[in-house]
């Protein structure tokens, strides 16, 4: 997204994001990609499953699963996606700004909300990674030791894009 809202309508190949995008969405317009409901599909072949903020705990009801028995208080995420292949769950979170706030601090409790999710899907056998998608505001020097920090305990982050194969997807060919 442009500072006052402008642009952000030009797809590209892969995952790019300028601005807060859907990662569904984007998924949707890949080649040999489709999203129907919260299933991922890849040449007509389940691979993941998607479910965004309160949709996670009625996914997490239907496998017998209730939140309040592992953690206190629910969290929403942006997108958390269920790879099949690595039986993991990818907390994906989106965070673009284009001045100074909140989500500064926010970056600061993914290992908080990383073992919070760890705790939720364990009684799955779920693994858990949890991946910022960060504006490139976060680029600046600033905030490199947020950065250090984050990969420090063990969570990732990424500047306005999102590597397929670092969440477990399978990358299209380009023609």
């Amino acid at each position: 997204m442009k500072k006052g809202g402008v642009g952000g309508a030009n797809t590209q190949t892969g995952i790019k994001f300028e601005g807060r995008v859907d990662l569904l969405t984007k998924l949707d317009q890949l080649t040999d990609y489709e999203v129907n409901g919260h299933t991922i599909l890849f040449k007509g072949e389940e691979v993941a499953y998607s479910y965004r903020k309160n949709s996670l705990y009625v996914f997490l009801k239907e496998q017998g699963v209730d939140y309040k028995n592992y953690i206190s208080k629910r969290l929403l995420p942006d997108d958390a996606i269920y790879v099949i292949k690595d039986n993991t769950v990818y907390i994906i979170e989106m965070k673009f700004q284009i001045v100074a706030g909140s989500v500064d601090e926010k970056l600061q409790t993914c290992d908080f909300k990383k073992k919070q999710y760890q705790k939720l899907f364990a009684s799955l056998n779920y693994e858990v990674e949890y991946i910022y998608v960060l504006s490139d505001w976060f680029r600046k020097e600033e905030y490199k030791d947020v950065r250090d920090y984050i990969v420090s305990v063990g969570c990732r982050f990424y500047f306005e894009y999102l590597p397929l194969k670092e969440i477990g997807l399978p990358v299209p060919k380009l023609n």
